[in-house]
């Protein structure tokens, strides 16, 4: 079971990254939603697996490195998903509960004259729901709804002080995105700024306004027009061009691109009128100028928020932009900050997805591909066919036992299924459509490489995976991994220059590239001195990157993004994360037996240990901390060895920063209470969750002024 929920969270983080990151997802949303359900599930059943980074319990992915990172006042969460009518229902019914809950300890504790601490978290909408019923939910009415629609595009936030905007970022992970503010301030469609820079008289002080920025589909259709007058590839959907032309470098190409965009909720606001409603809200900020999306309305019922989710289905293809759902949110603001939210998702909305669009084509082939970490994957060649708003030629298969279940066969005409992604999903065979004698296909026994080295398929893991450390597929993927913006952000390494070097001898690993021969480089057609020149500089500057980064290009497996900052904070050096013992290494929070297994074994392959020697000798940094805090350095080191856990806001430090501050003292500071822990340190509106988990364990709780001391001394009171 451990093995699969580390296979789970592996793979939706990988996919994370792809949409959220990228741009460029690799699975359809029914799987993804597929595998997060499974997950979701799995940790339900075996909590004491539940990991603090898994995807069920943070949001979006971490930001890219290319732009600076701005971090949200309040997070910017994700919303919990609906693919049914029932699942719609218990939405509902879980919120009513939960109100009626929190009415009756309210109503209890006014009797006695008492009010707990843990009542006052759940009061403000801390803590999670246990899911039992309260004989008086029935009492507890969630009033009226608002239904919007569910754009497909890239959720931004526009921060406008004295009606001036001043800064936009996009939600990356929810609590740090980044700053797009001259993008935003570009954006133009039909002629007409998209966004205010200005708003209308009756400004507050602050507004922090959050939407979300799309390609309408004339524009979509006149880009690629443009791109095929130019022979160049059409773009695949107007979501992943929109938060591609969102990104770029230059504000003239997105302003360019014909993007827009509809605001929906307000984050941070000061000095703005007393709204009740969502709904006030949404007419508040139209008022100012915003735009707001026309297609809203307030309904006194669930069962009419099910007529607008029909209608939005019938409709969807008659807008002029693309839609994947619709959102329904309890319109009182009260109910919504009493109801409060989980790690992830507010409580007080629900996103029901639209199910996605089918098509039928033929199969031409299975092949199979050869990832960054030999995971060998089938993959179904298609008759091109145009689904879900694109023309699409391919699609995953996921692994031998999906091919068995659904009994795909080259020749069948198959049913693909496409909720906006780039590649579809198969669902199965026409089998009244099936040729006669049609040969039921097999996965192969050796890599499709020219080593032609066997595939295996470990006891308890779904995948094949290749083990022959020179793979050359498990190379290219591996250095074009290591090059990519989350890991050391090589600049113009595309893949197709990594498939150049690498069948001209020029890399055979990724420590090759610090050694590129640039002089028989410039020989290359295609390769002019400033193309070579920009190469070079990209490669030398990715020497400076922190040890995080290493790791993550280093390309472990089970290691992701978060897990690697973790082992980088706690160790320091990658010296010190290769003379780890598993033990040691499974003792860091948020690593786990198999990920700390995987990050040992690593270290003991002579191959890769020879790799790490070649980054050694071109000079890499294997330190997580690069030089830039030259203060960090000197700080007295008073809280060596302790691990401090803060739930709650401190004066005077911002969430990461308190953190940080620990950090540069020598302790650690991770986000869960367990028995290591040194002290909780409880500020504004603390988790109740971490006090009720120190308490049990008899972990030290320390206020804000026994926290400054302790920093101060290194002595607990």
């Amino acid at each position: 079971m451990a093995n699969r929920i580390a296979e789970l969270i592996e793979l939706i983080r990988h996919h994370d990254q792809l949409y959220h990151a990228h741009d460029d997802p690799q699975i359809p949303d029914t799987k993804y939603d597929q595998l997060k359900s499974e997950l979701l599930e799995l940790e339900a059943a075996h909590p004491g697996l539940v990991q603090l980074d898994s995807p069920t319990q943070t949001v979006g992915a971490d930001p890219s490195t290319l732009f600076e990172p701005v971090e949200h006042q309040i997070p910017m969460m994700s919303l919990d998903n609906a693919f049914n009518r029932d699942e719609l229902s218990a939405w509902a019914d879980r919120a009513r509960r939960r109100l009626a809950a929190l009415r009756a300890r309210k109503a209890a504790e006014e009797a006695s004259g008492q009010r707990s601490l843990l009542s006052v978290e759940e009061e403000e909408g801390g803590g999670e729901d246990d899911g039992r019923t309260n004989p008086e939910a029935s009492s507890a009415e969630l009033g009226n709804l608002v239904c919007e629609l569910k754009f497909d595009g890239l959720a931004v936030s526009l921060r406008y002080e004295n009606g001036v905007l001043l800064q936009a970022a996009t939600r990356g992970n929810g609590r740090v995105g980044e700053d797009i503010t001259a993008n935003i301030l570009a954006l133009e469609y039909e002629g007409k700024r998209s966004v205010p820079h200005r708003l209308s008289a009756g400004a507050p002080e602050i507004l922090e306004v959050r939407g979300e920025v799309y390609m309408p589909l004339a524009a979509f259709d006149a880009l690629n027009a443009q791109q095929e007058a130019e022979g160049k590839p059409r773009y695949a959907n107007p979501r992943n061009t929109a938060a591609g032309s969102l990104r770029q470098k230059d504000p003239a190409i997105t302003a360019n691109r014909g993007l827009s965009m509809w605001c929906y909720s307000v984050g941070e606001i000061q000095g703005g009128p007393g709204l009740a409603t969502h709904s006030t809200m949404l007419e508040y900020l139209e008022s100012l100028g915003l735009p707001v999306n026309p297609e809203n309305t307030t309904v006194d019922s669930l069962d009419a928020a099910w007529k607008f989710i029909e209608q939005c289905e019938a409709k969807r293809h008659d807008l002029p932009y693309e839609i994947d759902g619709a959102v329904i949110k309890i319109d009182r603001l009260d109910l919504q900050r009493q109801l409060g939210s989980t790690s992830r998702a507010p409580r007080w909305a629900i996103a029901y997805k639209l199910p996605p669009e089918e098509q039928t084509t033929r199969l031409r082939d299975i092949q199979v591909s050869v990832g960054s970490k030999g995971k060998a994957t089938p993959f179904a060649v298609l008759e091109p066919v145009f689904v879900g708003g694109s023309t699409v030629a391919m699609a995953t298969l996921h692994n031998e036992d999906q091919v068995r279940a659904k009994d795909v066969r080259p020749g069948d005409t198959v049913v693909v299924r496409k909720a906006g992604d780039v590649i579809p999903e198969v669902l199965g065979p026409v089998l009244s459509d099936r040729p006669a004698g049609l040969v039921e296909w097999k996965f192969p026994s050796v890599c499709p490489c020219p080593h032609q080295e066997p595939l295996v398929r470990e006891n308890g893991d779904a995948a094949h995976y290749c083990r022959f450390e020179r793979c050359p597929e498990q190379l290219r993927g591996w250095i074009e991994h290591f090059a990519a913006r989350n890991a050391m952000d090589i600049e113009h390494l595309g893949e197709q220059r990594v498939r150049l070097f690498i069948k001209l001898g020029l890399i055979a690993d990724v420590a090759d590239l610090y050694r590129l021969d640039y002089d028989r480089i410039r020989e290359l057609e295609g390769f002019g001195e400033l193309s070579v020149a920009n190469l070079a500089a990209a490669v030398e500057a990715s020497k400076q990157q922190t040890l995080a980064r290493l790791l993550v290009g280093l390309n472990i497996r089970h290691l992701g993004d978060t897990t690697s900052e973790l082992l980088a904070d706690a160790f320091g050096h990658l010296d010190r994360v290769m003379e780890a013992s598993v033990e040691e290494l499974a003792e860091v929070d948020g690593i786990g037996p198999i990920m700390a297994e995987s990050v040992y074994e690593f270290f003991r392959s002579e191959a890769n240990l020879e790799i790490v020697g070649k980054l050694r000798s071109a000079g890499l940094n294997f330190a997580q901390d690069t030089g830039g805090d030259e203060a960090a350095e000197t700080l007295p080191q008073t809280l060596q060895g302790m691990t401090i856990v803060v739930t709650g806001g401190l004066e005077g430090y911002s969430r990461d920063g308190v953190g940080a501050a620990i950090k540069a003292r020598g302790g650690k500071s991770p986000g869960s209470v367990s028995s290591k822990t040194t002290a909780l340190v409880v500020g504004e509106n603390p988790g109740a969750s971490k006090l009720e988990k120190a308490e049990t364990l008899e972990v030290p709780i320390l206020d804000e002024a026994q926290f400054q001391r302790l920093v101060e001394t290194g002595e607990l009171p």
